[in-house]
């Protein structure tokens, strides 16, 4: 994404088109074991899949703004909402832990922000998309999750590219972003991206879904932002100050907190 020279809105739009065509030719092959779906459950996917176009437009609008680490860091707090979402929607019980971890989280993301705004207004934006991500990220999680308890991996996956492809079109022609026009190595990584990191990666990620809690799954992705960060200091040459890397580890660990919170309260309850 970082490398790509179109803006965030048209990068995903590409990616998860691309990644519908590809999924496409495993849907059609089983289309008629798919008349049992019911139609709320269509309707929990296509929720997911704007969930999902948000928090792809925002987090990928960020990382061409700020580079590729703290956008990526703030889109996986993720959990923190998911934890808070469960709280709101699902009547579950949340400890002391939970509330630490949360302000922990909130405290680096802030931490992160701060830095960033000081460096540039350019760059602050860019995190606080990474950040405004991570709420879509968690709905999409939690809607998910919903829905594919009853809705197998490739159905459901297909119907969210499909509703993500729709609304990131929308928000392109909103903002007049062009589809055309873009160099060759551009439309290269749309294809690496809609093939390799949306349909393959992310299909392992609904398929995961359907198997673990979003509770369990979100937290599990927090290896993402370290390996983001990683690669973009020795391929980007992007760097991070003292207080960024002390902002991203108050992130990860106040992330950390609240999912073991919420882990050892279902497991005091069972």
């Amino acid at each position: 994404t970082r490398w790509s020279e179109a803006p965030g809105v048209i990068t995903s739009f590409f990616r998860t088109f691309i990644a519908a065509v590809v999924l496409s030719v495993p849907f059609l092959r089983k289309r008629s074991s798919y008349k049992s779906i019911k139609m709320q459950h269509i309707v929990l996917a296509v929720f997911a899949g704007v969930a999902f176009a948000l928090d792809n437009a925002l987090w990928a609008t960020g990382v061409t703004l700020a580079g590729a680490s703290n956008p990526t860091f703030l889109v996986n707090t993720s959990p923190v909402w998911v934890g808070l979402g469960a709280m709101l929607f699902f009547r579950e019980q949340l400890g002391n832990r939970f509330w630490f971890g949360l302000v922990l989280a909130i405290a680096g993301s802030a931490l992160i922000l701060e830095v960033d705004w000081s460096y540039s207004v350019i760059s602050g934006t860019g995190s606080l998309y990474g950040l405004m991500g991570g709420f879509f990220y968690a709905g999409f999680l939690l809607v998910g999750q919903k829905a594919r308890y009853h809705i197998d991996t490739v159905p459901f996956f297909f119907i969210v590219l499909c509703s993500s492809s729709c609304v990131l079109g929308i928000l392109a022609l909103i903002f007049r972003y062009p589809i055309s026009g873009y160099s060759t190595s551009t439309y290269l990584i749309f294809v690496l991206l809609g093939t390799i990191m949306t349909a393959g990666a992310w299909l392992a990620i609904t398929y995961a879904l359907g198997k673990l809690s979003a509770a369990i799954v979100a937290p599990i992705m927090l290896g993402q932002p370290v390996i983001t960060a990683v690669l973009a200091h020795y391929i980007l040459l992007e760097k991070l100050d003292r207080w960024q890397i002390m902002g991203a580890v108050a992130v990860l660990i106040g992330v950390l907190l609240t999912q073991s919170a919420r882990t050892f309260l279902s497991k005091r309850e069972y």
